[in-house]
């Protein structure tokens, strides 16, 4: 199953909750963890891989805490996924470092690096600012039938 990792889904929530208080202030790591029932330790952590990666920046003082370090519209759910997990990968074949037992004779190897280019293409589109917007607005990304 292709599923997000538990830091990968809270650096989502806290980037987004970043992006909805921008404007009003910075917010501290506890403040966060506590909107969404998240340990504060673990949000302690992913917010510090963000910053590390750029993505928020750590604001110092009594009015400290984080804040976005880039506009909504500049930073990607992939971005955010990456920062946290690394690479996004769907099967080890598709990252092309050393081959597996099966790479002369497999059928699928193509197919999965085109199912996995297609994914990061979509993570890649979505924006934190989409990711703000009312739920109630058009779908984030279409999907071809």
């Amino acid at each position: 199953m292709f599923k997000l990792s538990k830091r990968a889904d809270y650096g989502l929530i806290a980037v987004k909750h970043l992006a909805m208080h921008r404007r009003e202030h910075a917010c501290s790591a506890n403040e966060i963890a506590e909107e969404y029932g998240i340990s504060s330790t673990l949000m302690a952590k992913v917010l510090q891989k963000l910053a590390h990666n750029s993505l928020v920046a750590a604001k110092h003082g009594s009015s400290g805490g984080y804040q976005l370090a880039k506009e909504p519209t500049q930073i990607s759910a992939l971005d955010v996924i990456s920062a946290i997990d690394g690479p996004v990968l769907i099967t080890s074949c598709v990252t092309n470092h050393g081959n597996c037992d099966a790479t002369e004779r497999c059928s699928v190897k193509e197919p999965l690096r085109r199912v996995n280019e297609s994914i990061l293409s979509v993570l890649g589109s979505v924006t934190i600012a989409q990711m703000s917007e009312d739920p109630h607005e058009p779908t984030l990304v279409a999907l071809r039938t």
